[in-house]
């Protein structure tokens, strides 16, 4: 795979989720028969974009929560679970300001899956060709079509699912979407999920896993579940085949959701070319 020249990657800080640490770590706290009463972990994880630069036009890689998500957009009980708060320039429309980039300039949307925290902006992005897997999208569409609750599909809003795009392309296996970024699959946190590589001139290889792998701690070694899993054996995979990558690339891996990991990060207008 050939490095892009004239590549920048951004990273787009849009906020934060907060909830019980065993929704990103199976079994963080369990209980025993000495300590039936454990308190649980409660903690904050970044929600963030990932805008790409490329010779071929503007990408962005998830798009967060929407901003009115406490204020009804979200059912009361995913408010609960997974409080999001942001401030105003975190907003996505004032992220992309930091680098003079407008949501119409954006031409492609790459999705690594299509949950609530990374479709939540899909509305700003009718203009856009959409990327997805395939697997992703038909049953992100199934499951909001079967339920007459428009807020009521777990991690789906159906507003967000069945938003109108330019163009949604269904992607069935890895893919070489632009020259230096790779699409691939990485099942188990939904039946979808996906990740993306950027092969970079001078920073080398960035591995966004996204939920595939939530943290460090999931990652491993030992890898661990997290408390959010369609295929329990696919998601193993996923985070072995990521592991294998990170290898063969010499690789820096992107955690979607660690807020330790997230705070060295780069973020916009700071890049990585």
């Amino acid at each position: 795979m050939n490095t892009i020249r004239n590549t920048k990657v951004y990273i787009l800080n849009l906020g934060k989720l907060e909830c019980d640490e065993n929704w990103m770590v199976a079994m963080s706290t369990v209980a025993t028969k000495d300590n039936k009463n454990v308190a649980t972990h409660w903690v904050e994880i970044p929600v963030y974009a990932v805008l790409i630069d490329h010779p071929e036009g503007k990408i962005l890689f998830d798009l967060g929560c929407h901003p009115q998500a406490s204020e009804g957009h979200w059912c009361p009980e995913l408010v609960n679970i997974f409080p999001f708060t942001f401030a105003e320039h975190q907003r996505l429309e004032n992220q992309l300001k930091l680098v003079n980039i407008r949501p119409e300039d954006i031409t492609t949307v790459i999705l690594s899956h299509m949950h609530l925290d990374h479709i939540g902006n899909i509305d700003l992005f009718k203009h856009a060709e959409v990327y997805v897997s395939r697997k992703e999208f038909e049953y992100a569409k199934t499951l909001v079509h079967s339920n007459q609750d428009p807020k009521s599909h777990g991690a789906y809003i159906k507003s967000e699912v069945v938003a109108p795009v330019k163009c949604y392309h269904l992607l069935n296996e890895d893919t070489e979407i632009f020259p230096g970024i790779e699409f691939i699959a990485l099942p188990g946190h939904t039946a979808g999920s996906s990740g993306l590589i950027v092969h970079l001139e001078k920073e080398g290889v960035l591995i966004f896993p996204m939920d595939a792998i939530y943290n460090k701690t999931v990652y491993g070694p030992p890898a661990r579940a997290s408390g959010l899993v369609y295929d329990s054996i696919a998601f193993f995979k996923s985070i072995e085949r990521v592991r294998s990558l990170a290898k063969k690339y010499q690789a820096q891996v992107m955690f979607s959701h660690d807020m330790a990991v997230f705070e060295n990060m780069k973020k916009a207008p700071d890049y990585y070319c």
